[in-house]
């Protein structure tokens, strides 16, 4: 099988079918799974690397999007790349979610959420939709995800809690706080007579 036909075949069974963005996205993890060394060396050994794409990815038959997989295939071998995927490897299912902290989203095309791993990842799958549908509306400049997270960690965060006097310092400030206590009388001088009626004599 040829480089085209398994990039084609990873596109059509991950993607959208009419989605060319989409299918550009999927093309791009391929490549940068390829460029990066750490994936079998060719395209076909990429998309047919067990339990990374659907299953029977390099079998089924493909029927309508067939066209628009084959022709976004072609120009992804020719250096065209989904600018937004930049660096990632990675996607999944868009709206699915998943307990782990080094997903950190770049941007969701057919159908997809498209991640790259980072050690305390900043942005958030739907920090990235929000980013998507205010750049298509114009609404802009736009709160990066990375300082809306930010910004959001922070707001949760309790107070710092109030540090408390240590033990010895509190005892040395109620020493000085407190009066000494009143010297106890010097005892009363006695005659001897005094002391004898004292005691009944």
């Amino acid at each position: 099988m040829s480089a085209e036909e398994c990039l084609a075949r990873a596109m059509y069974f991950e993607s959208n079918r009419s989605s060319e963005a989409g299918m550009l996205a999927v093309g791009t993890v391929v490549m940068n799974r390829l460029e990066s060394g750490k994936y079998p060396k060719s395209v076909c050994g990429v998309v047919g690397q067990k339990n990374q794409f659907a299953p029977g990815v390099l079998s089924k038959p493909m029927g309508k999007g067939r066209d628009l997989a084959t022709k976004t295939a072609k120009r992804v071998l020719r250096g065209a790349r989904h600018s937004d995927v930049q660096k990632a490897m990675f996607f999944h299912t868009a709206g699915y979610s998943y307990p782990y902290s080094n997903m950190h989203y770049v941007t969701i095309q057919g159908g997809n959420s498209f991640y790259e791993k980072r050690r305390n990842a900043t942005s958030t799958q739907s920090m990235v939709a929000e980013r998507m549908e205010a750049e298509k509306q114009g609404r802009l400049p736009f709160t990066p995800p990375e300082r809306a997270l930010a910004a959001a960690v922070a707001a949760r965060e309790p107070a710092p809690a109030v540090m408390r006097t240590p033990v010895r310092e509190s005892r040395i400030a109620r020493r000085m706080a407190d009066p000494a206590p009143a010297a106890s009388a010097a005892p009363k001088t006695m005659s001897i007579e005094d002391l004898i009626r004292a005691n009944g004599g």
